[in-house]
């Protein structure tokens, strides 16, 4: 199975139209464009039934005590977690491309809806988590929410941007479920996966 994007170049920095923050020289950060990519994939395998889509930054610090503190930084060799920017599950086998903004067309503060849309279901992403307990910025956040890694850290975040043909017509995900659930849900299942890499950083310093 083959992955190619308009929006995103396999290995390269992702465009801020993607992302949930840019670079901003007078204000650290400022919001970005936020487009869910474009994504089409071919070459499926036989005895495909769904897909999921699935987008997660592997460079995530697993310790916040650093994370967008003025005058420190959060250091390269800090171990990482996973967090999940897009989870979309039961997408039909008729669908092979997903538009520019399609699941996404800008910052929602307080998330966009989970559920059912016409290409799949839409999954939590971890920004809810990351929001909880901001008044201005706290809910659930369904859907694609691009990256904003921290503006001080020594490491370029990495984006795999993935989509996975399954063997069944759906998972029994339903409400409120993320990444893992989503993941854990799949085993047993995958035929086949296809994944673009994009990276992105906010630090000056790896501009």
């Amino acid at each position: 199975m083959i992955l190619e994007s308009r929006s995103i170049t396999d290995g390269e920095r992702i465009p801020e139209a993607n992302a949930f923050c840019a670079p901003d020289p007078e204000a650290t950060v400022s919001q970005g464009g936020n487009l869910s990519p474009h994504l089409a994939w071919s070459e499926v395998p036989d005895g495909t039934h769904s897909f999921v889509v699935i987008c997660v930054d592997v460079d995530v610090p697993t310790v916040g005590d650093d994370v967008n503190v003025e005058g420190r930084t959060v250091p390269s060799d800090l171990e990482r977690t996973d967090f999940y920017h897009w989870v979309l599950v039961n997408v039909p086998p008729s669908v092979r491309e997903l538009s520019e903004g399609q699941d996404s067309d800008g910052v929602t503060a307080g998330g966009k809806e989970l559920g059912q849309t016409e290409y799949g279901i839409r999954g939590r992403n971890d920004y809810t988590a990351w929001f909880a307990g901001d008044e201005e910025m706290g809910g659930t956040y369904g859907g694609y929410d691009g990256p904003c890694p921290p503006w001080n850290d020594e490491r370029i975040h990495r984006y795999h941007f993935r989509v996975y043909a399954l063997d069944v017509n759906r998972l029994h995900l339903t409400g409120d479920f993320g990444g893992a659930e989503a993941l854990e849900a799949m085993e047993g299942h995958v035929l086949e996966t296809a994944e673009i890499v994009g990276t992105y950083a906010l630090n000056p310093a790896l501009l």
